[in-house]
């Protein structure tokens, strides 16, 4: 998931270093856990299916980003500020919100992934990454990051440069091995699902993958978000759009290569992360080694980049009145301080909370995916209100309808990924929401402003009723995470 902004206070960044951040944003935990994910779902002709369908929708919502960069040069701090642009102030928060959460349960999911790699090596103390060592050694980690970070760590640009290598090296070892032993005859076999899998509709198996497509493209947003460093602002579209077809190609050869090496049902029963798994079912133990140590680092590293973004997008929307001033405060050391507070603790009492999850690992990946649909959804209804109203294109008029279209494409995929979510996740981010909003309440009665508009009022009672709904599941047992 990121590399952090360094030295962005006194550098302006170039294309190659907003490249990188989309790069750095995009490769983190999502795919070393892409083979045994795709093998649980389905086999190699529903894996091209889900992949033509995500790359398709999110090379849309990234050519979104790159038109909103172009024609409003004005927002900066991207997702949530678009939202805010386009559809008012309280859905300016959610979105906001939404996006920091996401990006705090993201935070949670590589603790967990983090005790489940350690927990191939000590099974008896980690586990699957949701034991009583797992949290505590989380809890030392998260807390350990923190107090690292309010030193001023983010201008530690060696770190990230570390950290790129260390988790592509791994990649390309493995992708290297898997085409080494390329056994055609295999790969036919798990083609259309493979030997001893539970038969499923292959409606079923495409849309049971789409939650891990969506994870693995968080991060598509990086350059955007830190689009008032970038040296031009028309590199911030093309940093995008690089660093999508960069890292889309290694995410298909990651999913699709492994199936031509074991069957469908041996990829599926390796433990998390299961590239390592996939790569030990081919070239031996020391390929789980190999991955484990790639992944350790790589997540670190994300975790690093990605508990300043948690920060950074509190620290911007406190600046444009979304969130309260509290968390406008910054340290001597130019970190957000109130605002990196907020995120750890609530990062810790989520990695708390896996102890009772039955799947923490998948449950985290896939609320942190839900809660990045709603500011990619809102982006993308941006993107078309901008184009149908033509501000900002008074010099390239001829781009309106190319870009209304694209905008409309990565809608409906956002709509498309809500439903392919279920209810159950949605429901649970409406839990969050709720309680969230009371920031907004905040925020607003600082301003001496009025709190909704009447449109907004309606946004809220669904939000409520929602919210009502997921918890009285919670409360029954009926909705389990």
């Amino acid at each position: 998931m990121t590399d952090s902004p360094a030295n962005a206070t006194k550098d302006k960044l170039s294309l190659p270093s907003l490249t990188a951040m989309v790069v750095g944003s995009m490769v983190g935990a999502g795919i070393f856990n892409l083979p045994g994910r795709f093998a649980t779902a389905t086999g190699p002709f529903g894996a091209i299916i889900a992949w033509l369908i995500a790359g398709t929708g999110m090379y849309m919502l990234a050519r979104v980003f790159q038109a909103l960069a172009e024609k409003r040069p004005d927002i900066d701090s991207g997702v949530f500020a678009y939202a805010k642009a386009g559809f008012g102030d309280y859905m300016g928060f959610l979105s906001a919100f939404g996006y920091w959460l996401g990006s705090c349960l993201g935070n949670v999911f590589y603790w967990v992934l983090i005790g489940s790699t350690l927990g191939r090596f000590f099974p008896d103390l980690f586990g699957d990454g949701s034991s009583i060592t797992a949290i505590i050694v989380s809890l030392i980690g998260i807390w350990a990051f923190h107090f690292m970070i309010l030193r001023g760590v983010e201008q530690a640009t060696f770190i990230n440069s570390v950290v790129t290598v260390a988790k592509i090296v791994p990649l390309i070892v493995a992708i290297l091995a898997f085409i080494f032993f390329f056994n055609y005859s295999k790969f036919a076999e798990n083609f259309f699902g493979g030997v001893g899998m539970p038969e499923k509709t292959l409606l079923a198996q495409v849309r049971d993958t789409m939650l891990i497509t969506v994870f693995v493209f968080l991060g598509i947003e990086g350059a955007s978000v830190y689009s008032r460093f970038a040296k031009k602002r028309s590199d911030v579209g093309k940093a995008t759009i690089l660093g999508f077809v960069g890292v889309t190609g290694l995410m298909v050869a990651v999913t699709l290569l492994p199936y031509a090496t074991a069957p469908r049902a041996a990829i599926s029963g390796v433990q998390n992360p299961s590239l390592a798994g996939a790569l030990e079912l081919v070239v031996g133990h020391w390929g789980a080694v190999l991955i484990s140590i790639g992944v350790l680092v790589s997540v670190l590293g994300a975790y690093l980049a990605w508990s300043l973004i948690c920060a950074e997008v509190l620290f911007a929307a406190a600046k444009s009145n979304d969130m309260p001033k509290l968390f406008a405060a910054q340290n001597g050391n130019r970190v957000p301080a109130n605002a990196l507070w907020l995120t750890n603790i609530v990062v810790s009492l989520f990695v708390i909370s896996t102890y009772w999850s039955r799947d923490a690992f998948n449950f985290m990946l896939d609320m942190t995916s839900v809660t990045a649909l709603l500011p990619y959804l809102l982006v993308a209804g941006y993107g078309i209100l901008l184009a149908r109203s033509g501000v900002g294109y008074e010099t390239t008029p001829e781009q309106r309808g190319r870009d209304q279209i694209f905008a409309w494409i990565a809608a409906i995929y956002t709509v498309f990924m809500f439903i392919a979510a279920g209810p159950k996740y949605v429901l649970l981010v409406a839990v969050l929401f709720v309680p969230g909003t009371i920031l907004y309440f905040w925020a607003r009665r600082e301003q001496n402003a009025r709190i909704f508009t009447p449109a907004e009022v309606i946004v809220f009672a669904v939000t409520l009723i929602a919210g009502g709904v997921g918890a009285y599941g919670l409360l029954t047992g009926i909705i389990t995470p």
